[in-house]
């Protein structure tokens, strides 16, 4: 797209008060031109841990890496990173936060040095008109995005921003608004949704920590479900967890770390192929299960 073309086409955005100015929207366009159509990954997160120990997950995360284009940047939607209100990460250099308690002095000591990008958060804030975007400027980057994307990206060398999950919503909600984002993944953006499929702490086992993939009974049923019906293009039994009865229940007590999954879902098209990768349950009541989106 030529000058006079980016100029034309974006004197027909509606203009609000905290309307760009025209050299942010032409420094924008040419940060964020067009591109292949990106794929979109859910990350199963599991342990800080990961950050920093040599284990299969992290090789996955790693060999994912190698088979998707290098974006230009990443929104990155964490399990970690809830609000009242859906906002996104402002900051030109995001803060790595800790936000965990009682693991060794090393992980306290990771930095993830990546940028952040200003010109994504404002991107985004425009094209989602079903509700407002906030632009925070305190949040960086919480563990569940940057233990996993040390991973992909260990240089540090794609810029990245966060989308916070409003805990006022259902899963139906955030589906929705994830379509929102859809055109993103044609300017260079790489989506993912970080958390985990079943996530229950309170009921770990801790004495088969070590044991691999050692799940409960209703572990592996709801995580066969959740599978098949990923695999199917199944949403709306995926949406519609609560209603499947006690292994969901005991899957997702909470629906903060279910939740990054239905933005990867809701991001879906019909030419995209589904994989799953790091398909593995740890210490009875985790998955580390990961998706990717791909056309």
């Amino acid at each position: 797209m030529d000058r006079k073309q980016f100029i034309k086409s974006m004197a027909l955005l509606p203009l609000t008060t905290s309307a760009m100015t025209l050299k942010e929207l032409e420094n924008m366009g040419k940060a964020f031109g067009p591109s292949q159509r990106m794929p979109v990954l859910f990350l199963g997160h599991g342990s800080p841990m990961n950050a920093i120990e040599e284990n299969e997950f992290v090789t996955g995360f790693r060999n994912v890496a190698k088979q998707i284009p290098k974006p230009q940047a990443i929104l990155c939607i964490s399990a970690h990173w809830e609000t009242r209100g859906t906002y996104v990460t402002g900051l030109q250099s995001p803060p790595t936060i800790h936000d965990f308690g009682g693991f060794p002095k090393a992980l306290f000591e990771v930095q993830y040095p990546a940028s952040g990008s200003p010109e994504l958060a404002k991107m985004t804030q425009e094209i989602v008109k079903s509700t407002s975007v906030g632009i925070d400027q305190q949040w960086g980057f919480d563990h569940g995005a940057w233990s996993v994307v040390k991973h992909l990206y260990p240089k540090a060398d794609v810029p990245m921003i966060q989308m916070s999950i409003d805990y006022t919503k259902d899963a139906r909600y955030h589906y929705a608004l994830a379509k929102e984002l859809s055109s993103l993944r044609n300017k260079g953006v790489l989506i993912i949704g970080s958390g985990n499929m079943v996530h229950n702490l309170r009921m770990i086992s801790w004495e088969h920590m070590n044991t691999d993939n050692y799940a409960f009974d209703w572990t592996l049923e709801a995580s066969s479900k959740m599978r098949k019906w990923i695999l199917e293009g199944n949403h709306e039994e995926l949406i519609s967890y609560a209603k499947q009865g006690r292994p969901f229940q005991l899957a997702i007590p909470t629906p903060e770390h279910y939740f990054p999954l239905m933005y990867v879902l809701g991001l879906k098209d019909k030419a995209d192929k589904v994989a799953l990768f790091n398909d593995k349950a740890v210490a009875g009541s985790l998955t580390m299960t990961s998706v990717s989106l791909h056309a």
